[in-house]
């Protein structure tokens, strides 16, 4: 059997992203040195346009990845990653990503083809209440009680917010206070160390 029959029999004919049955090719998760079965996945043409062309990507195409994720295959494990990190602004991908576990040598395998994109060196820093500039993944302390609307609840000052993400806007990042993943303003942050 050659790797594309080997493949297809891995992943009962079908998108091991997203599930489609129809225009399935193998796709060598890079970076690869030697094609093989173990770092190739199988996926659909929707999935491979969208993980080639990022301006082109649909968020609610890849809500799949939360059944995904999960796969034995630490090839589609890692695509996973990959794609839950580009979307990580949005919140559902970003609690994916906290819960997809890889260990040391399939996270490094992950990040080893993760691009800086240009949009992140010319985006604004986002800025705590005392100037200090702010990264996915910062823990930041609450300066100020804010009152969660919608939520019921009132996060008080002093409360620390761990692994918070950033989002497109400068003045906001999103962070989990009381279980709940929240947009909080940076102006009411300061960062912890």
């Amino acid at each position: 059997m050659n790797s594309e029959e080997i493949l297809l029999q891995r992943c009962n004919a079908a998108c091991e992203l997203c599930s489609a049955d129809a225009g399935l090719a193998v796709y060598e998760v890079p970076p690869v040195d030697q094609p093989e079965v173990e770092s190739s996945i199988m996926i659909c043409n929707l999935c491979r346009a969208q993980i080639n062309d990022a301006a082109s990507m649909d968020a609610n195409h890849w809500r799949c990845l939360n059944d995904s994720m999960w796969s034995s295959v630490p090839a589609v494990q890692v695509m996973a990653w990959r794609l839950l990190k580009r979307l990580c602004a949005e919140s559902w991908a970003q609690d994916l990503l906290d819960m997809l576990y890889l260990d040391e040598a399939h996270q490094q395998w992950a990040e080893a083809a993760v691009d800086d994109s240009s949009d992140d060196h010319d985006r604004q820093p986002t800025l705590d209440s005392n100037g200090s500039a702010l990264e996915n993944g910062d823990s930041v302390t609450l300066i100020k009680d804010l009152v969660v609307k919608g939520a019921n609840f009132t996060a008080k000052r002093g409360t620390t917010v761990r692994n918070i993400a950033l989002t497109s806007n400068p003045e906001q990042i999103e962070g989990r206070v009381n279980g709940m993943r929240i947009v909080l303003l940076s102006c009411f942050l300061k960062r912890s160390n």
